[in-house]
C-alpha cells in the first residue's frame, strides 16, 4: 500500500534554525519539500563531495592485476587529503600518457630521419648556415636546379629526404612544389625517447599506488556519504525561507510526514516550542511515495529499485500484482525447469550461507529463490529440462507434465505440436485478459462513487470482446469461431467508455472531451487489441530459448561420447550459460514491459512518483 502522508509546516526563530534543523534531522521523519540553498559554505561542501565521488568512481573503475602485491601505500591524515593525493596521481598519469602519445607520434613521424636534434640546427643557424628538412619524390630530387643546395640524407622506394642549405632561411623560388617541408620537432628524438622511458616508469609507480588505494574505496564511499549529508544539511539551512526584517526574525520550512508519524513530529514541535501546522496534501503538492507491504510482496522491490520505477502518490501500489505476474512471466520466458533448479540451488546455498553467518536474508536472494521455483514449476508442467529431448527424460518427469502444453504431447506428431503451440498462445492471451481485467476492476473500484466507473466497465467489455477476436484471428478461426456477443460487447463497451471515460460531474462535458480526442479514442480500441496480442511475446521468447537449448545440446552431443568430452562439457556450459544471460535480458525487456507498460497503461499509471526520503542523519550503506 501507499502510506498516507500529511503536509506539515514548521516555524522557528531565525537565530535557532540550525539547532532546530539538527533536531529535526535527528528525528528522521520529515521529507522536506524541494529547497535550493546558496552559500559559500554550500559551494565548498559540494566541491569536497564532488572530489570524493570522483575518486570513488575512478578507483572503482580500476582493474587490479591478479597477484598484485602492495609495494607502497599512500599516506594521508584523512579522507580529504587522501582524495587530493589520489586525484593528483590520476592527473599526473594523464599527463604522462599525453606526453608518451605526443612523443610517440613525433618519433614515428621522424623515424626515417634517424636522430634529430633542434639544438644542432640552431647552432648552425648562429653560424649563418640555415638547414631545413624536406621530403620529395625521388624522381623530382634528381631534377632539382643547381641553385638549390641540398645535403642528401636517405631515400626509400618513393621519397628522398634531404636538408635544404640556405644562408637566410628563405626557400629558393625554384624549389619544386612537390618538396614537402618537415616540421622541426620541439625536442630532440633522444630526449623524446628518454621522456617515454621516464613516463612509463612513473606510470608504473603511479599504478602501484592507485592499485593499493583501491582498498580505501569503502572508507572513501563512507566519507562521501557523510559529506552528502553535510551538503544536504547546508542546502536546507541556507535555503530556508525567513523574514529577518520582522521584530522577531523567523524561519520556516515545509515537508511531508507519514500520517502514522505525525504525532511524533507534533510532540517534537511542542517540546521545542516550534510553530506547527499540518494538512492533507493538495493535488498541486508534489508528495513523495512510501510503500509498505508484507515480506512476500516486498520481494519485488529489488526489481523496481533497479528500474527506478516509483508510483505517484495518487497512483496505485501494484507491488503484489507486479510480483505475481513478474514471477509467472519469468518462468515462461526462462521456460526450463533445469535453469530454475540451478537458480533454486544457488539461492538456497546463499540463504544457508547467510544463516550460518547470522545475516538477514537478502531480498534479492529470496526473489531469486521464488523465480527459480516458478521456473521449475513451468519446466515441470511443460516437461522442459535443459533442452533435452523428451524421449531421454525419465517417465516420472513426463507424467508430471500437463498434456495440453507439454513437450511430451508435442513429440507425438506435427498435428499435436501445433495443438500444443496453440494452447500456449491461448495461455498467453488469457494471462493478458486476467491482468488487464484486474487493471479495469481496480479502476472500477476507484471510481465507484462516480459515473466514471461505467467507463471502466465499458473498457472491460471491450477487453473481453477483443479477447475472443484475438483467439479467432491469431490462434485458429475454426477452433474459436467468433461468438455472437463479441461485436455487441466491443461496440457497447466502446460506447460506454466514450460517454463516461472523462466524466467529471457532467455527461455532456465528458462526451465533448471524447469528441475532442476522437482519434485517440478510436485508436484506443486498436490499442486494447494490440495489448492483448503483445502477450504472445512470452510464448515467442520462451520458444526461442528452448530452441537455443536444443541447438547447444545437438552441437555438444557428438563430443560427449569421445575423447573431446571436455570440449563438449565446455560447450554445454557456455551455450546454456549464454542462453540464461539472454533470458535475463528478455525478462528485463519483455517481462518487465508487460507490467510497467501494458498493465500500467490500463491502470492509468505513469510511474511519476519519487521515493519518500526523510531528512535524517542516517548514512546509506
Amino acid at each position: 500500500m501507499i502510506v498516507p502522508m500529511k503536509k506539515i509546516f514548521l516555524v522557528v526563530l531565525d537565530a535557532e534554525k540550525k539547532t532546530a534543523l539538527k533536531k529535526l534531522r535527528s528525528a528522521g521523519l520529515v521529507h522536506l519539500e524541494n529547497i535550493q540553498g546558496a552559500s559559500s559554505e554550500l559551494t565548498s561542501l559540494k566541491t569536497e563531495y564532488s572530489k570524493l565521488e570522483s575518486v570513488c568512481m575512478q578507483l572503482s573503475d580500476l582493474k587490479v592485476p591478479k597477484g598484485f602485491s602492495v609495494k607502497e601505500k599512500i599516506e594521508a591524515a584523512d579522507m580529504s587529503e587522501l582524495s587530493d593525493k589520489i586525484l593528483e596521481l590520476f592527473e599526473r598519469k594523464k599527463t604522462c600518457l599525453s606526453e608518451i602519445t605526443q612523443c610517440t607520434v613525433e618519433l614515428e613521424r621522424l623515424q626515417k630521419w634517424g636522430g634529430v636534434n633542434p639544438a644542432d640546427f640552431e647552432y648552425l643557424a648562429d653560424k649563418d648556415i640555415s638547414l631545413a628538412m624536406y621530403e620529395i619524390p625521388a624522381a623530382k630530387y634528381r631534377m632539382l636546379p643547381d641553385d638549390v643546395n641540398t645535403v642528401f640524407v636517405n631515400e626509400d622506394k618513393s621519397n628522398v629526404r634531404f636538408l635544404l642549405v640556405t644562408k637566410d632561411g628563405v626557400k629558393p623560388a625554384s624549389m619544386p612544389a612537390e618538396a614537402f617541408a618537415v616540421t622541426m620537432p620541439q625536442k630532440s628524438t633522444d630526449e623524446m625517447s628518454e621522456i617515454i622511458i621516464r613516463d612509463k616508469a612513473e606510470i608504473a609507480k603511479i599504478d602501484n599506488l592507485l592499485y593499493s588505494a583501491v582498498s580505501y574505496v569503502p572508507k572513501l564511499k563512507k566519507a562521501s556519504a557523510v559529506q552528502a549529508k553535510k551538503v544536504e544539511f547546508e542546502n536546507v539551512f541556507s535555503g530556508m525561507e525567513h523574514d529577518s526584517d520582522a521584530n522577531t526574525p523567523l524561519a520556516w520550512i515545509s515537508g511531508f510526514v507519514p500520517t502514522a508519524d505525525l504525532e511524533k513530529v507534533k510532540k517534537l514541535a511542542d517540546t521545542e516550542k516550534w510553530g506547527f501546522a499540518s494538512m492533507d496534501p493538495t493535488d498541486e503538492d508534489n508528495v513523495p511515495t512510501k510503500l509498505k507491504n508484507n515480506k512476500l510482496v516486498s520481494l519485488i522491490y529489488p526489481v523496481t529499485d533497479f528500474l527506478g520505477t516509483v508510483p505517484g502518490y495518487n497512483e496505485y501500489d501494484i507491488s503484489g500484482w507486479f510480483l505475481l505476474f513478474f514471477a509467472i512471466f519469468f518462468g515462461i520466458i526462462f521456460g526450463d525447469g533445469g535453469y530454475g533448479a540451478l537458480m533454486t540451488v544457488i539461492a538456497i546455498f546463499a540463504l544457508l550461507g547467510g544463516a550460518a553467518k547470522k545475516k538477514k536474508a537478502s531480498p534479492g536472494v529470496c526473489l531469486l529463490l521464488l523465480l527459480g521455483l516458478t521456473t521449475m514449476a513451468w519446466g515441470t508442467i511443460t516437461c522442459t529440462w535443459f533442452g533435452i529431448e523428451v524421449q531421454y527424460l525419465p517417465e516420472w518427469l513426463k507424467n508430471l507434465s500437463v498434456p495440453a502444453i507439454s513437450n511430451v504431447t508435442s513429440a507425438i506428431s506435427a498435428e499435436k505440436e501445433s495443438w500444443v503451440s496453440q494452447n500456449l498462445q491461448i495461455l498467453c492471451f488469457t494471462l493478458a485478459l486476467a491482468q488487464l481485467t484486474i487493471a479495469h476492476l481496480k479502476g472500477f473500484v476507484r471510481y465507484i462513487k462516480s459515473l466514471k466507473c461505467i467507463g471502466e466497465l465499458g473498457s472491460l467489455g471491450m477487453l473481453w470482446g477483443l479477447y475472443t477476436l484475438v483467439l479467432n484471428m491469431v490462434v485458429d478461426a475454426d477452433r474459436f469461431p467468433l461468438p455472437s456477443f463479441a461485436i455487441p460487447l466491443i461496440g457497447g463497451g466502446f460506447l460506454l467508455n466514450f460517454i463516461f471515460a472523462n466524466y467529471d460531474g457532467s455527461i455532456g462535458k465528458s462526451i465533448l472531451e471524447s469528441l475532442k480526442n476522437i482519434v485517440s479514442v478510436l485508436l484506443g480500441v486498436v490499442n486494447v487489441f494490440s495489448d492483448i496480442v503483445s502477450y504472445i511475446r512470452l510464448w515467442a521468447v520462451g520458444l526461442a530459448g528452448s530452441a537455443i537449448s536444443a541447438t547447444v545440446n545437438e552441437m555438444a552431443g557428438p563430443m560427449l561420447g569421445g575423447f573431446i568430452i571436455f570440449a563438449g562439457i565446455l560447450l554445454l556450459c557456455f551455450g546454456h550459460g549464454l542462453n540464461m544471460v539472454l533470458n535475463v535480458l528478455s525478462v528485463i525487456v519483455h517481462g518487465v514491459r508487460l507490467n510497467t507498460l501494458e498493465f500500467s497503461n490500463h491502470l492509468g499509471m505513469s510511474w511519476s512518483g519519487f521515493k519518500y526520503e526523510p531528512f535524517s542523519e542516517a548514512v546509506e550503506k
